[in-house]
């Protein structure tokens, strides 16, 4: 029986790599660390029968595959509100309520990533490709992730999906053709460079801390777009986003404080909310598409659950020390 030890030697590098791979699967954070929990779980129990017929991070990545193959037989897909209806140019219309029956697609920590596949642009996780994944069946999903994401070659696929080269070929056609429909799902992204893009944020933070919607003008794209999962009214144009925060959401000063961070390959700020006394209370996570030395949206999450992922605490002192 192998040991303890020789298991996690042998299985440990590449746990970043199948929570990535996981959580493109379920678009959720929380569902992708339970799945690879699961993965290393059932491992385990198995390690002692791996007979090395293929390496250990292809049975790995079956192991994880199947898990959560299984997983979405349950699960309905996880959107953004732009996945779901047609935006307003318009900041006065009625909002609608936070819907907490949708499961919405969650951001992921950078942090929790490995680290070169991110900034090499390898892992795979920007948002408009997480979104755009949910549009597809699980099974489509998994041959698309693991042929043009990840660079498994077609008969490891098969070996994975316990399928043929044939049918691997055949669902991959179809994902592609799904992908394609569904529309683009990257911007041609010209992101600024380090000292713009500093610059570009550092006004992001002074707009919200000073509560000031005129000083975002600059900073945002004509065409930005703002979407705040749970609630699915999104907005674009520059008039209809600065207008719905100046009139909802940057209505005092001091009311916000942000902590920058990255999540799925992208600048992004966890956010927590004044509550009286001193204290802030978390509230949730902003990530930044930037294009063309621009914001291009504003994916605010409106969960405080998701600010201890992002490793800071549910409330905070107003003069605690942030990331």
């Amino acid at each position: 029986m192998p040991s303890e030890a020789e298991f996690d030697a042998a299985t440990a590098p590449f746990r970043p790599e199948l929570l990535a791979h996981c959580y493109r699967m379920l678009g959720s954070i929380h569902d992708a660390e339970d799945l690879v929990q699961e993965t290393y779980l059932r491992a385990w129990r198995a390690f002692d029968r791996f007979e090395g017929r293929s390496s250990v991070r292809r049975w790995l990545y079956t192991i994880a595959t199947m898990a959560c193959l299984t997983a979405l037989r349950t699960r309905g897909r996880r959107p953004l509100p732009s996945g779901l209806a047609a935006p307003s140019d318009d900041h006065r219309v009625a909002v609608a309520a936070g819907d907490p029956a949708v499961p919405w697609l969650q951001p992921v920590p950078d942090a929790l990533l490995d680290p070169a596949a991110v900034v090499a642009g390898r892992a795979g996780v920007r948002l408009a490709l997480i979104a755009a994944l949910q549009h597809l069946p699980a099974r489509q999903r998994a041959v698309l992730t693991l042929r043009d994401v990840l660079a498994f070659r077609t008969v490891e696929v098969a070996d994975i999906l316990g399928s043929t080269p044939a049918a691997v070929d055949s669902t991959l056609r179809r994902a592609r053709a799904h992908l394609a429909a569904a529309g683009p799902v990257e911007d041609e992204l010209t992101e600024p460079d380090e000292h713009a893009e500093r610059v570009l944020l550092d006004g992001y933070v002074d707009a919200f801390t000073r509560a000031d919607a005129g000083a975002l003008v600059g900073l945002l794209r004509a065409d930005v777009e703002l979407e705040m999962p749970p609630i699915p009214t999104w907005f674009t144009g520059r008039p209809a986003v600065t207008g719905f925060l100046a009139a909802r959401v940057l209505r005092r000063a001091g009311r916000w404080r942000l902590a920058p961070t990255r999540a799925n390959g992208q600048p992004a700020f966890v956010v927590h909310e004044r509550a009286g006394s001193g204290r802030y209370e978390a509230h949730g996570v902003h990530v930044l598409t930037l294009t063309g030395g621009r914001i291009a949206r504003i994916t605010a999450f409106n969960d405080p659950d998701l600010v201890p992922t992002f490793g800071l605490a549910p409330a905070i002192d107003a003069t605690q020390r942030l990331l």
